[in-house]
């Protein structure tokens, strides 16, 4: 028997997924990139795009293979079970719990051929079996928390994902040393809500960071971090940690204090200011990253322009624009919403002041030296990879192979990276 993965979503997801196939490895089961007698999606539901793409990708599916079991799992049907055991091309259906123990279900739905919706309620303990470290990429991914639970009025992610869960320190480490020796240079550690890291044991993040570095790793780097999390005193713990890379994908999702109060996020714009330059007192040469949703429910030209102004102000490396989309369940869903056509014209206004900071980020850094980590090759005419603060570089007239760790100097900029030469 053959099988198939197909993760949609965020990083996590791609950590569940190396899980899943490990389990259908360790049950004779056999990896195929093309048609496979078992296709697994790993689904979001962060945004309505997410959830569509979810249903044409097993319509599709079912249609070019019709006679694979289609599995569907993951954090929509967790979220919206009825929606997803009724309207989804799914012969099997479950949420986020025990996608280690998928194997189990496509056996007996083999013995049965009986549609099994089986979502169970969340745990509010880590489950070690549904996360292994992603090694598929350059980078290794390593799931070091789980859950969240600050109820921002727009997001199902609590419903989907549970409350806040760690894995034990111990593991933290055992599984960066097995990433190492596998060959990388660079982990990546992520969760739900990364800085909650710790809560449930007595532990920080920054304790994770610390055990990480021990194994030897030369790069370290933090996915999505929420500001209110990013104390002075954890800052500065993590600014101790030499291996950690100088880049901070902070959370905004506006820069107007009224919305972020609808929103129920736990922190205003000065918060933030005072986050964003404590971190660049501590680390000089970092980027800020960030997030912004436009069109939350009920906001004012006013509200929008404030958030526009902030995010100039702040000098953001890279900004991600989404429009706001509704999700079912949530606070939001209920408010007065934002016209289509408004939030379109709005998402094309912030993207074009963030297409320019990038361009003055990146252009503060001609004539400034890094350490490039090289990807898999993209063209024949040049290698590329990604600095410590996550600059993508093009190195010209060089082949580097995948892994190398090279030490260059920016010489140009250009629309979405820069160049480097060998220094």
């Amino acid at each position: 028997m053959t099988y198939k993965v197909i993760t949609l979503g965020c990083k996590l997801n791609f950590c569940e997924s190396a899980a899943i196939e490990k389990a259908f490895e360790e049950n004779g089961f056999t990896r195929s990139e093309d048609k496979a007698n078992v296709v697994v999606v790993n689904s979001c539901a962060v945004t309505s795009v997410a959830v569509a793409k979810a249903r044409h990708t097993l319509s599709r599916i079912k249609r070019e293979n019709p006679n694979c079991v289609a599995v569907l799992c993951g954090c929509f049907p967790q979220s919206y079970s009825e929606d997803a055991s009724l309207n989804f091309a799914a012969d099997i259906v479950t949420g986020n719990a025990d996608k280690s123990k998928l194997p189990e279900l496509v056996k007996e739905f083999l013995k049965t051929r009986v549609k099994t919706v089986k979502i169970k309620p969340l745990s509010r303990e880590y489950d070690v079996e549904s996360a292994v470290p992603d090694e598929d990429r350059t980078r290794a991914f390593i799931k070091i928390e789980d859950g969240c639970d600050r109820f921002c009025s727009y997001c199902i992610i609590p419903t989907a994902r549970g409350r806040v869960r760690s894995l034990p320190l111990e593991l933290v480490e055992e599984q960066a040393r097995k990433c190492v020796a596998d060959g990388h240079h660079e982990i990546v550690l992520t969760g739900i809500n990364l800085g909650c890291y710790g809560q449930d044991l007595g532990l920080r993040l920054s304790d994770a960071v610390s055990a990480v570095s021990k194994s030897g790793v030369e790069r370290i780097r933090l996915s999505s971090l929420e500001p209110e999390m990013m104390t002075d005193d954890e800052i500065t713990r993590l600014g101790e940690i030499k291996s950690l890379c100088p880049h901070f994908h902070l959370s905004l999702q506006s820069g107007s204090d009224t919305v972020l109060k609808r929103m129920n996020r736990k922190y205003n714009s000065e918060q933030y200011i005072h986050v964003v330059e404590f971190l660049r007192k501590k680390f000089p040469t970092c980027a800020i990253t960030t997030d912004i949703i436009v069109g939350f429910p009920g906001e004012t030209d006013e509200e929008f322009i404030q958030s526009v102004e902030f995010a100039r102000n702040m000098r953001f490396a890279k900004i991600h624009v989404f429009p706001y989309s509704l999700r079912k369940g949530t606070v939001a869903a209920e408010m007065q919403q934002v016209h289509p056509s408004i939030k379109s014209e709005r998402v094309e206004v912030l993207t074009a002041a963030a297409k320019k900071l990038e361009r003055e980020f990146y252009e503060s850094q001609i004539g400034t030296k890094h350490t490039v980590l090289i990807e898999k090759p993209q063209s024949k005419d040049y290698s590329h990879g990604f600095t410590e603060s996550y600059i993508p570089v093009r190195i010209y007239k060089e082949e580097l192979p995948r892994h190398t760790l090279a030490d260059v100097k920016i010489t140009e900029c250009r629309d979405g990276y820069c160049i480097g030469k060998i220094d």
